[in-house]
């Protein structure tokens, strides 16, 4: 049996069945998707003693929501849910647990980087793994998806900040978002960047911009990263993504880093899925970043 280090006493789960950020229906099941990959059986047999499910958070329907705003569509009720979220992620971090948030779409990272800073008093390093930027602003956003914006709205509400975020897996930016990180200094790795460098090296770079002085790291991780091929069951897919050692390997340098805090996972669509693939693969990506090892 693989065991996990006594640095991870804890874990919190924390589901966000959230679909208003996205304009494809389903990822709003990606929680319970997960929880039925055997997330749980899966960190018993790492020896994590404490497993602290909190459930899901309540997501108001599509239908009973209201959207005013076609530039940021659902804005305001994203936002309340994510203010709830932010309440559970900082009382995790004070009650000693590493949270492990599942998505729903991308937008729920506004909630998890906004616990994480109250509850560790400042904002964490941030890796995140996407073939989208999500730095999109309501004004530079086409689609009015919001989904595309949290980073954007997590820099600027100042609990992730631009010098210890990294981005890697790029190959679908929006032109205002290719002007946003250039402007902002974010540093990005796109997958031309991985092809001719090897995740090994990015992974030693963005360690050490998101790590700098000895902060904690989140990854806050889009699995349309992955190639279509591995994970098909996500809204956005992108031909070209990592392959399933590379995402792997992502995980597992975060965990060698000592440094790991937190883990997000979003974007997996059972309805897009085939036989919970996706989920699955979600769940021994977590299990690498908390630990599990081949040998």
């Amino acid at each position: 049996m693989t065991t996990v280090a006594a640095t991870v006493p804890r874990v919190d789960i924390i589901g966000v069945p959230m679909d208003l950020g996205a304009s494809r229906r389903g990822v709003d099941m990606g929680p319970s998707a997960v929880r039925y990959a055997k997330l749980h059986e899966r960190l018993r047999r790492l020896g994590i003693a404490a497993i602290v499910d909190r459930g899901d958070l309540a997501v108001p329907i599509r239908e009973s929501a209201e959207s005013n705003d076609s530039s940021a569509k659902f804005f305001s009720v994203i936002e309340t849910v994510c203010s709830d979220l932010a309440a559970l992620v900082q009382d995790a971090v004070e009650s000693g647990g590493i949270p492990i948030v599942l998505g729903g779409d991308h937008s729920i990272a506004m909630g998890t980087l906004t616990g994480l800073t109250r509850g560790r008093g400042a904002p964490p390093g941030v890796i995140w793994v996407d073939a989208h930027a999500d730095i999109n602003s309501p004004q530079t956003s086409r689609s009015g998806n919001v989904h595309g914006m949290p980073l954007y709205f997590a820099l600027q509400n100042g609990v992730a900040e631009a010098k210890h975020t990294v981005q890697i897996g790029l190959r679908d930016v929006d032109p205002g978002e290719k002007r946003m990180l250039r402007e902002l200094g974010v540093k990005a790795f796109t997958m031309s960047d991985v092809d001719k460098r090897g995740m090994v090296h990015v992974m030693e770079e963005a360690r050490a911009i998101a790590g700098d002085d000895d902060r904690p790291i989140h990854v806050s991780f889009d699995m349309d990263a992955i190639d279509p091929s591995e994970a098909p069951g996500t809204g956005t897919p992108v031909k070209g993504g990592f392959s399933y050692r590379e995402a792997h390997l992502v995980m597992e340098m975060l965990y060698d880093s000592g440094q790991l805090g937190s883990i997000e996972i979003v974007e997996i669509n059972p309805i897009l899925d085939h036989r919970n693939q996706t989920a699955s693969l979600a769940v021994g990506l977590i299990c690498s970043a908390l630990g599990k090892s081949i040998l």
